[in-house]
């Protein structure tokens, strides 16, 4: 395949994940399909295949996608600030999108995009002086962690605070009972900079 004939296929396949995450702002992740993106470029399902292969290969490329949104440029200096700003912007890239933090956290990506965020958010661990494995072990941590803040953001509604509310109301769980306000607390935004505080702690 020539140079020219791979960016083809590449700028076409570009063009399938933006339409699948066209699909997703729209309808959530419940809503995305193969014969959905297929509709909306108005071609058939076997065009969208031969791009994406498979709807998991396709929500890979949308979760590489939506990781890749996260800019390297202007990151501090400092290695903690550094690794607390690629954690609000990747967090900030999962919200961007409905459903966003379900897609990525929903696939095993080793994709361009995904691969250069790891590596910048490693790259500030090391700088800070952890070792490779506490590096490593960390940046899962950190991942891990906003990807499930995310998706709990996504999903609250008022309901989740007042069942539970109700469930702690008998007095059964009293150390639970005690901290109760601060567990329906909905401040996403001070959660977060809580936990990535947490894990940059030395």
């Amino acid at each position: 395949m020539t140079k020219k004939s791979t960016w083809s296929v590449t700028k076409k396949q570009d063009g399938v994940v933006r339409a699948a995450l066209e699909l997703l702002d729209e309808r959530g992740a419940e809503g995305v399909s193969v014969r959905g993106v297929a509709d909306r470029l108005g071609v058939r399902m076997n065009t969208v295949l031969w791009h994406a292969k498979s709807k998991a290969r396709l929500l890979e490329l949308m979760a590489d996608a939506i990781v890749s949104e996260v800019s390297a440029e202007g990151l501090p200096e400092d290695w903690r600030e550094r690794v607390h700003e690629l954690a609000r912007r990747y967090r900030r890239a999962l919200l961007s999108h409905r459903d966003g933090a379900v897609i990525v956290a929903g696939t095993h990506v080793a994709e361009p995009g995904t691969l250069r965020f790891a590596d910048r958010m490693v790259e500030a661990l090391l700088a800070g002086g952890l070792g490779d494995r506490e590096a490593a072990w960390t940046c899962w941590s950190i991942v891990y962690f906003v990807l499930g803040l995310a998706q709990e953001e996504q999903t609250a509604d008022q309901a989740h605070g007042e069942a539970l509310t109700a469930a702690l109301a008998p007095g059964g769980y009293p150390a639970l009972s005690r901290v109760g306000a601060h567990l329906g607390d909905a401040s996403f935004d001070e959660r977060f900079e809580h936990g990535i505080g947490l894990m940059t702690r030395r």
